[in-house]
């Protein structure tokens, strides 16, 4: 299996997750119900793929906690988990009983300090002992530094991001040395060891904006992605890609993508 995980961390969303600190226009309209419906999804579409998941209890007190990626990164091999640091203030909190879980099963616990920030959606792992970090609104220089402080033998580099909040809106792995990118956001001559998929702007569908380069790479080339996004399906699937198209509207709504929801346990760092 080529995908980069094979376990992964989910926590089911609040009522709270109403509340939630979406820029998006439509966030008035989340619905709970059906955002409880489309987590449910989520996780079988993990545990059908093979991936074990591992639930957490929900956390009433933080409306976004449902989006597990920007709390930590967890490297399996090494057995350590990089406990991040929001760059926005009133989601500090959500990392403590991610940390707390880390330390129960024996993992080496390291931590992003101030005046360090870093949130997972602005990392990308990838299968070239490279890991990519997001400069963004989120995530400062110390934070990568820090971060690249904490797992000697990855060389850590720093990305420029600017038109969204993380890297991954920008650019995502898909296999076998392989990143889809989308130029207009992200700088492509920092990924010039790959080969890579290009999605402009124009495949984009408005409804959603930026979000369909956050896609979800499972393995054996298949792609999960939300299924508005059928021009950049029909690109993955012209080039031999099999789409697994998925309703996350209510996960948009909280400006959250495919991969936000699961905190992955990287299995080569």
């Amino acid at each position: 299996m080529d995908r980069l995980f094979d376990k992964a961390l989910v926590r089911p969303p609040e009522v709270s997750y109403r509340d939630c600190l979406s820029k998006n226009p439509h966030c008035d309209s989340i619905d709970y119900g059906k955002t409880l419906e489309q987590h449910e999804r989520y996780e079988r579409l993990l545990e059908e793929n093979g991936v074990e998941v591992e639930v957490l209890p929900t956390m009433e007190s933080h409306p976004d906690s449902i989006f597990m990626q920007d709390t930590a990164l967890v490297a399996e091999s090494s057995r350590t988990a990089v406990i991040c640091r929001f760059g926005v203030p009133e989601r500090r909190g959500e990392e403590e009983s991610v940390e707390e879980y880390f330390r129960e099963i024996g993992y080496t616990v390291k931590k992003i300090e101030p005046p360090g920030t870093l949130e997972g959606g602005d990392i990308l792992v990838t299968d070239k002992d490279k890991i990519f970090v997001g400069l963004s609104e989120r995530t400062n220089r110390e934070g990568v530094k820090q971060l690249s402080d904490h797992l000697p033998g990855v060389e850590v580099i720093g990305v420029p991001v600017s038109e969204v909040f993380h890297l991954l809106s920008g650019v995502n792995y898909i296999g076998d040395g392989t990143l889809a990118v989308c130029p207009d956001i992200v700088d492509e001559s920092y990924f010039d060891d790959f080969d890579m998929v290009e999605i402009t702007k124009a495949e984009q569908n408005t409804k959603y904006k930026n979000k369909p380069i956050n896609m979800l790479y499972l393995g054996d080339c298949k792609v999960a992605m939300p299924e508005v996004y059928k021009n950049t399906g029909d690109i993955l699937e012209q080039i031999g890609y099999t789409v697994i198209g998925i309703d996350i509207s209510e996960f948009w709504k909280g400006d959250a993508g495919m991969t936000c929801p699961m905190l992955p346990f990287y299995k080569g760092i």
